[in-house]
């Protein structure tokens, strides 16, 4: 058996390695929260999200995903700006991308830090580890709720005394026998401004977050035409949405995030939306290199854009609009379509209409059309 102590020494390495958190959970710790994601797959709230159903059984188990797992090491990393996270929903020129996403990408700063305690304990302790930064089947929020980092608020995701919603998890998997942390206890208490906020009331209940209507899963994961009822109410959100996160009252405890990896790059705190419609394969993989957007790709992140420039309320947008009637995607020459009629200019856009319609062959693009009849 190895000694507590040596789980000092890991949580000692842990925070040198510059993470602000750390905590320690065993393998059997998910029960209630494998429980939680049967029942979330069985309501479909995981959108076409596959990947969450395909692997369930390992997510909510770590010995299922690893029968050597002894001990469940979370480590915690703050990201918290040093502004208000939703300034600018009130500036419908420009877009707003999510917090976590205004710097470089957070997997691989995780990832490298992770990876240097991850070889310091297997040199160390003579063990094996495994690493994960939201590479596999892993509860991270679950784990470092049990591990002590904080509780799962009402919007699920995680809460940190210390770092309010701001903290990304990392997660490794050791054969190691440590002592487990105490599990945090919920205090949210009677609060409910994260479920009040939500702009697309994708919360049906407290504790329960039903993905298909929140904006994060569909300006991110949603790879089809985002459904007209939400596509008021995104805004000027181009890249997720950070709205039940910052009003969070836990937040007015946290700092700036110390790691400068996750600064805002000028570029992207407050990018002017004509300018990213424009923008074509090639711009767009320089715009976000680096950057977690990029595995968005451009044709569903120009998706988010001309939702964004349909909801401006800026006639001065629709020069850029018509420019992206003619792309070769029908995911954006659809919210285009959509974007030109929020606009307005009824004789140009029916002008328009009477010229496109007839040659368009993607059926979602013709709807979009009919809907301005």
């Amino acid at each position: 058996m190895t000694h507590v102590s040596d789980g000092e020494k890991i949580r000692e390495r842990v925070l040198a390695e510059g993470f602000d958190a750390v905590g320690i959970a065993s393998p059997r710790a998910l029960g209630e929260a494998s429980a939680h994601l049967e029942d979330y797959l069985a309501r479909n709230f995981h959108g076409d999200m596959d990947w969450l159903e395909r692997r369930w059984r390992e997510r909510g188990n770590p010995r299922a995903l690893w029968p050597d797992v002894k001990s469940v090491i979370v480590a915690g990393l703050n990201y918290a700006p040093a502004t208000d996270a939703l300034a600018l929903l009130g500036r419908p020129s420009v877009g707003d991308i999510s917090v976590y996403a205004r710097g470089r990408d957070y997997h691989h700063v995780l990832e490298k830090k992770l990876k240097r305690v991850g070889r310091w304990i297997a040199q160390e302790f003579i063990s094996d580890v495994k690493i994960f930064v939201d590479t596999a089947p892993v509860m991270e929020k679950p784990l470092a709720a049990a591990a002590g980092l904080g509780w799962q608020g009402k919007h699920t995701n995680l809460v940190s005394l210390d770092f309010g919603s701001w903290l990304f998890l990392g997660v490794i998997y050791s054969t190691l026998e440590l002592g487990a942390d105490t599990p945090h206890e919920d205090r949210c208490g009677s609060c409910r401004r994260c479920l009040d906020v939500c702009p697309t009331g994708a919360f049906p209940e407290p504790y329960r977050l039903d993905a298909r209507r929140c904006i994060s899963y569909l300006t991110i994961e949603h790879k089809g035409h985002i459904a007209e009822e939400f596509r008021a109410a995104v805004g000027n959100r181009i890249y997720g949405c950070d709205d039940c996160l910052a009003v969070c009252p836990w937040n007015k405890f946290a700092s700036e995030a110390r790691e400068i990896a996750f600064h805002p790059r000028d570029e992207l705190e407050a990018p002017l939306l004509e300018e990213l419609a424009d923008l074509d394969d090639a711009g767009f993989r320089r715009l976000f290199a680096g950057s977690p957007v990029k595995r968005l790709g451009r044709d569903r992140f120009v998706r988010n854009v001309l939702i964004a420039i349909g909801n401006s309320g800026e006639p001065r947008l629709v020069p850029t609009v018509v420019r992206r009637l003619a792309d070769a995607s029908p995911l954006v020459r659809a919210m285009a379509v959509w974007a030109l009629r929020q606009l307005g200019g009824e004789s140009e856009t029916g002008a328009l209409k009477e010229r496109l319609l007839p040659g368009e062959p993607d059926e979602a693009v013709r709807a979009e059309w009919r809907l301005g009849a």
